[in-house]
C-alpha cells in the first residue's frame, strides 16, 4: 500500500452520482441488428412490432366436443337429451367441411376451426358421447345442455388482431415476449445489438487461471469475475488478456481491445500505480484518474480512446482490489452496459433492512458493505459478510446485497436500518 492517498481532501474527490453521471454522459443505445426470437431474451426491442395476423387466426373451440347451432338446444338440459346427427369430426389443425344445418352437429377438438352457422360448443362432458366410446364413428350425439352463441368459442383476433401494435419500442424481451413473436410467426426481431466488452487487466503478478503458481504471483481473479458480470448483463465478453507492465505490453492488449464498444480494464488506476499504463493509455485520449468518494474502489480511470477517429471506444479504469473491482463495476460498468442496451431503468433494487451487526466508516467516503439480505416476518435483516477489507474477494462471494454507510456518517450499529443495494440476479 503506498502513502500516496494520504493529504488528500476530500473535495479532491468526486461522489458516486457524480463519477457515474460523467461515465453515463458518454454512453447511447447501439445501433440495432436482427436476432433470433430464440436468442433475444433480456434484449431491447428497437422497433413498434405490428402483427401480420389475427390470433386467433380464425374463431375455433375452447373445448373438445360438439359445434352445434345454438337455437337446435335451447330444451336440452340433464334431464331432456337433445338428439343431432353428426356429419364430421374436425381435427386441431384441419378445416371444416360442412356447415352445420339445423338438426346437424360436428364433432371438434379444442384449437380446431368453428364450422359455418355453428355459434356454440357443447363440452363432450354434457353430452352422450362416453356412450360410444370405443365407436369410431358416432352417426348420432345426444346433448345434454343450453348454449347461448358464443359458448366455448375464441373468437378470431380476441388476442391479437391484425395490424395491431403489440409490442412498443424499448420493451425488453422475456420469455413471454418469445412466445408472442412466436405466435405471430416472427422467428427474428429487431434489437439494439449487444455490446462488446474488452476486458483486460495489467500487472507482471498476474496469472491465468490454470497457469502453474509460482511464487511472487497471483492469479487473475478480476477479469474472470467481470466476464461473467459482462456475460449476465447479456453482453458479449471478449478477454484480452493480462498485459505486463510495459508500454509496448500495454499497447499490444489495448489495441487489440479497440475493435468494441467498451473497455473495461482493471488496475494500474490508483496514484502509486506505475505511471507507465496511464502514459499508454492517454497516448489513445484523454484518460481521467479519479478519487471517488466510496469505499471499497476509491480510485477509478475513465476517457475515451481515439475520441477523434470515428471508432472511438470508452475505457473504464478499475482499481486491482477483487472487491473493489466488483463494486466499481456494480456503479459504474452495469449502468453504462445497460444503457448501450437500450435499457433506461439503470438503477439496481435499493431495500430497507436491518443491520444486525456494525458498519465502520473512517474516512468520510461512502461506505458499500457487503450484506447477505434474508427475509424475516418483521422485514429485511442484512448481515455483514465477515471481513470487509477490499482484497478479500469472499465477503463478495456470500454476498446478495451493499448495505450503505453514507459519507457523514461515522458508521452503522446493530439494529440500524441501512438502505441496501440489491446486487443479486
Amino acid at each position: 500500500m503506498t502513502t500516496h492517498h494520504h493529504g488528500h481532501h476530500h473535495e479532491d474527490m468526486l461522489s458516486v452520482e457524480k463519477a457515474r453521471q460523467q461515465i453515463l454522459r458518454e454512453f447511447e443505445p447501439l445501433d440495432a441488428e436482427t436476432f433470433p426470437i430464440s436468442d433475444s431474451v433480456g434484449l431491447v426491442i428497437a422497433e413498434n412490432v405490428r402483427s401480420g395476423i389475427s390470433i386467433p387466426t380464425l374463431d375455433n373451440s375452447a373445448m373438445d366436443g360438439y359445434a352445434v347451432r345454438s337455437q337446435d338446444v335451447t330444451a336440452a338440459s340433464q334431464d331432456n337429451t337433445v338428439n343431432l346427427e353428426v356429419i364430421e369430426t374436425i381435427a386441431a389443425g384441419s378445416l371444416p367441411t360442412k356447415p352445420i344445418e339445423p338438426g346437424k352437429a360436428s364433432r371438434i377438438m379444442t384449437g380446431a376451426p368453428i364450422p359455418d352457422l355453428a355459434d356454440a360448443v357443447i363440452p363432450f362432458e354434457e353430452t352422450t358421447e362416453e356412450d360410444f366410446l370405443g365407436t369410431a364413428d358416432i352417426k348420432e350425439i345426444g346433448i345434454k345442455m343450453a348454449a347461448s352463441p358464443g359458448t366455448n368459442i375464441r373468437i378470431k383476433g380476441k388476442d391479437i388482431e391484425k395490424n395491431e401494435l403489440v409490442i412498443e419500442k424499448g420493451h425488453i424481451i422475456t420469455p413471454a415476449t418469445v412466445g408472442v413473436l412466436a405466435s405471430m410467426g416472427m422467428s427474428h426481431v429487431k434489437t439494439i445489438r449487444k455490446p462488446v466488452i474488452s476486458i483486460l487487466s495489467t500487472g507482471n503478478e498476474l496469472l491465468s487461471p490454470g497457469e502453474e503458481l509460482s511464487d511472487g504471483k497471483i492469479y487473475d481473479s478480476n477479469s474472470s469475475s467481470i466476464v461473467a458480470s459482462v456475460m449476465l448483463l447479456g453482453a458479449i465478453p471478449k478477454y484480452v488478456g493480462i498485459a505486463k507492465d510495459d508500454m509496448d505490453s500495454v499497447r499490444d492488449k489495448l489495441a487489440e481491445a479497440m475493435d468494441s464498444d467498451l473497455i473495461i480494464s482493471s488496475a494500474g488506476v490508483s496514484k502509486g500505480d506505475y505511471d507507465m499504463v496511464k502514459d499508454v493509455m492517454s497516448e489513445h485520449g484523454d484518460l481521467q484518474f479519479w478519487s471517488v468518494r466510496m469505499r471499497p474502489a476509491k480510485p477509478l480511470a475513465f476517457g475515451i480512446l481515439n475520441k477523434s477517429s470515428r471508432k472511438a471506444v470508452p475505457l473504464i479504469g478499475l482499481p486491482g482490489n477483487p472487491v473493489s473491482s466488483l463494486v466499481a463495476f456494480e456503479q459504474f460498468c452495469r449502468p453504462a452496459i445497460q444503457k448501450m442496451m437500450g435499457k433506461t431503468n439503470l438503477e439496481r433494487p435499493i431495500i430497507k433492512a436491518v443491520l444486525k451487526d456494525s458498519i465502520e466508516n473512517y474516512d468520510g467516503r461512502r461506505v458499500y458493505a457487503r450484506v447477505v439480505v434474508t427475509k424475516t416476518e418483521t422485514g429485511f435483516v442484512a448481515e455483514t459478510t465477515g471481513n470487509q477489507d477490499s482484497n478479500i474477494l469472499t465477503s463478495m462471494l456470500k454476498a446478495n446485497g451493499l448495505a450503505i454507510c453514507p459519507e457523514d456518517e461515522h458508521g452503522k450499529n446493530p439494529g440500524d436500518i441501512v438502505s441496501v443495494v440489491m446486487i443479486d440476479d
